[in-house]
């Protein structure tokens, strides 16, 4: 019966979207223009691009499981203060983006992205960067192209991994629906990776962070967080610190 449960439920569970209107207006305190990508199978993916005066070069962010673009927006406004611009998107169902959610249309989407951020930046100045859900996504997306570099914040081995931690008594690997299975991809990246996770996140656990890094090429640093839970690493000297070695 929960197991049922479990496989109906996983998208309500994976999930939680906040959806906003289509003629919401963002409010950010940097420059920006919002952007809207309509995919091959009709969907319309809405997505913001701050841009910087003289930039570093791009940081290209996947989000979180959780809200919309008007929270994520203020969020990634970490790296334009290092002087990046950034492009984030919202995933379909999120914000005022639209389409069939599915982990294809995720991989589709991700790389619809990456492929715009080609139109106007070298690779070797696109970042791409992934926070929790978004790290399998950003994983991913460097496997199949080659960007400066991937950080990884809050990573997980797979999301088979994270489901088999939540409910060790049911063969979820045959009841999941949402594999994305990072240490697949990272096996086939040749940029850099950073890797940060905090000692006490009780979402991802840090052994399944702790397994990616075991299987990532030699070219990866893993960055422990002492203390560090799910949604505060930015709050740690120690993920600054390492933020400022990447993001020089």
């Amino acid at each position: 019966m929960i197991g049922t449960l479990l496989y109906f439920m996983q998208e309500k569970m994976l999930f939680h979207p906040t959806v906003l209107s289509q003629d919401f207006k963002f409010e950010f305190s940097y420059p920006f223009e919002e952007l809207f990508f309509k995919t091959d199978d009709h969907a319309v993916i809405n997505a913001v691009h701050f841009k910087t005066e003289n930039p570093k070069g791009v940081v290209l962010y996947f989000h979180g499981n959780a809200g919309d673009l008007s929270r994520w927006g203020i969020i990634t406004g970490f790296f334009v203060e290092k002087q990046y611009d950034v492009l984030v998107m919202d995933y379909r169902t999120f914000g005022k983006s639209t389409g069939k959610l599915s982990e294809a249309a995720l991989y589709n989407d991700s790389e619809y992205c990456y492929n715009y951020l080609k139109k106007y930046y070298s690779e070797s100045d696109i970042t791409v960067y992934g926070r929790s859900l978004g790290t399998g996504i950003a994983t991913y997306v460097a496997s199949k192209n080659n960007p400066k570099q991937l950080i990884l914040e809050t990573p997980y081995y797979s999301i088979t991994d994270v489901a088999k931690s939540k409910f060790p008594i049911f063969p979820v690997k045959y009841l999941l629906k949402y594999k994305l299975p990072s240490y697949r991809f990272i096996t086939k990246i040749n940029c850099p990776i950073s890797i940060f996770h905090g000692t006490n996140d009780q979402v991802v656990p840090y052994k399944s962070a702790k397994e990616l890094f075991e299987v990532a090429p030699t070219q990866t640093v893993f960055t422990t967080i002492k203390g560090g839970n799910h949604g505060n690493l930015s709050t740690y000297e120690a993920f600054l610190k390492g933020m400022n070695r990447v993001l020089f």
